[in-house]
């Protein structure tokens, strides 16, 4: 099999229909678009979500809730993640760089760190955010939760 000697499947590429070729075709006279009304006219254009009348379902659905444009988007990392990395890894300074090259976060995120699991490692974790239980438990085994800008 080379790439010019592909095909499609046998019967299921259909030839355009010709419309408005002359009553021999079938598709002549009004060419199959009925008789006078806009649809038929050219330069005929439905408007998006036009429902012939009745009222589009955009309409029938009530609106509800908001997007606060002020949020803050957070990536969460527990502190059990924390944990498997600062240990597999041998780190002593978990930071945005770190957990960008272990996948646990893109460049552009912005990191929260959040107080499920245990840490047993000293570590320095620097993040845009913190829990209240994350800083304790960090704080507790002897490390230092700093806050980034």
């Amino acid at each position: 099999m080379k790439l010019h000697t592909l095909k499609p499947a046998k019967g299921s590429v259909k030839s355009k229909k010709r419309v408005g070729r002359g009553a021999g075709s079938g598709t002549g006279g009004t060419s199959t678009r009925g008789h006078k009304g806009a649809q038929s006219r050219s330069g005929y254009s439905q408007k998006a979500g036009f429902e012939g009348g009745q009222m589009p379902l955009q309409r029938r659905v009530p609106k509800y809730g908001f997007k606060n444009i002020n949020r803050i988007e957070y990536k969460p990392i527990n502190l059990d993640a924390i944990e498997l990395l600062a240990t597999s890894k041998n780190l002593s300074v978990i930071n945005l760089e770190a957990l960008v090259s272990n996948g646990l976060a893109s460049k552009n995120d912005k990191i929260k760190v959040l107080g499920r699991g245990e840490l047993t490692k000293s570590v320095q974790v620097e993040a845009h955010a913190f829990s209240s239980k994350a800083i304790a438990d960090i704080e507790k085994v002897g490390g230092k939760a700093t806050k980034l800008a």
